[in-house]
């Protein structure tokens, strides 16, 4: 009877226990609802790292800025097409002027103007002509003027002077620019010339034909120039352009006319020789007995056997005869003045009192 009692009261003293136990269960069961509220909670900050893409335009936003940077490239483009402009420009608005020297050259100045027509400019230099070249210069240039002989380096410098452009083309009155030179030159100031000075290559009508030989041919002469950068220089014969640049060929021709018959060659070679004699002799040049008899006898064998004279048939033989007569008779010349400089003349009648005695 004890016994059961006991065992009645310790099961009554654990019910408590139990109970509590359960209790304490099932409030610790209630209670992670709320850690799983906590958990639920975190998608606050959830909501706080997905706040984060407001920031995000911000980021976004600099493409904002990009059409400032894609604006630079037209910005760019714009004076890069500015500068082309400009240097298209430049390049289109050169221009030359053709100045041509003359001294009774009624016979030859119409057709060398005309020869010049392509040309921006037309400037006749004229040396006090007897005959009508300044009349007839008046009806092809845009401007004549007349003025003494200075020579011909520096009436030709002077017409240079006198020209609106910088680019100079100088053409001798008896010379005539082809067609095919007319055209290089104009496609060469549309690209724009790169050299200071452009040689040409002139041929020579003596005789009935062409002379493509000889020391005649190709004979180039710088004769398309900037006047910036170059000038004729030379006293009194075979004056000739000096550059300060760049001097390269053209393939165009100039066709000279340079003699009407064997008598105006002979009368212009007396006259060329006489100035080429004193121009030696004021350089200091003296003769030489080899000067007089081998050189004009080289120059002839140059002429007609090293630069194919012969291949011009019987003119080729002339031309190369005369241009040793030429070489030997400017000796000659020279030989004069020196022979003159350092012999005292006789006394005005002297030959007579000699003579009488």
């Amino acid at each position: 009877m004890a016994a059961a009692a006991r065992r009645l009261f310790s099961s009554r003293a654990r019910l408590p226990v139990a109970a509590r136990r359960s209790r304490a269960a099932s409030l610790s069961r209630e209670a992670k609802p709320s850690a799983s509220l906590s958990r639920e909670a975190k998608p606050s900050a959830s909501l706080s790292r997905e706040a984060k893409p407001s920031a995000s335009p911000s980021r976004e936003a600099k493409p904002s800025a990009s059409p400032s940077r894609e604006a630079k490239p037209s910005a760019s483009l714009s004076r890069r097409a500015e500068r082309a402009a400009s240097l298209l420009s430049s390049v289109a608005v050169q221009k030359v002027t053709a100045t041509v020297i003359t001294r009774n050259e009624s016979a030859n100045i119409a057709a060398a103007l005309s020869s010049v027509r392509w040309a921006d400019e037309i400037i006749v230099i004229d040396s006090e002509s007897t005959d009508d070249t300044v009349e007839i210069a008046r009806r092809h240039a845009d401007r004549v003027m007349v003025r003494p002989w200075p020579g011909y380096a520096a009436q030709k410098n002077f017409a240079a002077g006198q020209a609106t452009h910088d680019w100079i083309f100088s053409l001798d009155a008896d010379e005539r620019v082809t067609p095919a030179l007319a055209d290089e030159i104009g496609a060469l100031l549309r690209t724009g010339p790169a050299a200071a000075g452009y040689r040409i290559p002139r041929v020579t009508f003596h005789c009935g034909r062409w002379i493509r030989s000889t020391d005649w041919y190709p004979d180039h002469q710088l004769r398309l120039y900037d006047r910036r950068r170059a000038l004729w220089t030379g006293r009194h014969v075979h004056e000739s352009v000096r550059a300060d640049g760049p001097v390269t060929k053209l393939r165009g021709e100039i066709q000279h006319y340079a003699y009407r018959d064997i008598a105006h060659h002979l009368q212009t070679m007396d006259h060329y020789t006489t100035l080429a004699a004193r121009q030696m002799y004021e350089d200091g040049r003296r003769v030489r007995w080899i000067d007089l008899l081998i050189t004009p006898r080289l120059t002839f064998f140059r002429n007609y056997i090293l630069r194919g004279g012969f291949r011009d048939g019987m003119a080729g033989l002339v031309v190369s005869a005369m241009n040793g007569y030429y070489v030997g008779l400017k000796f000659a010349k020279l030989w004069e003045l020196c022979s003159h400089s350092t012999s005292t003349p006789p006394a005005p009648g002297a030959a007579d009192r000699t003579k009488s005695s």
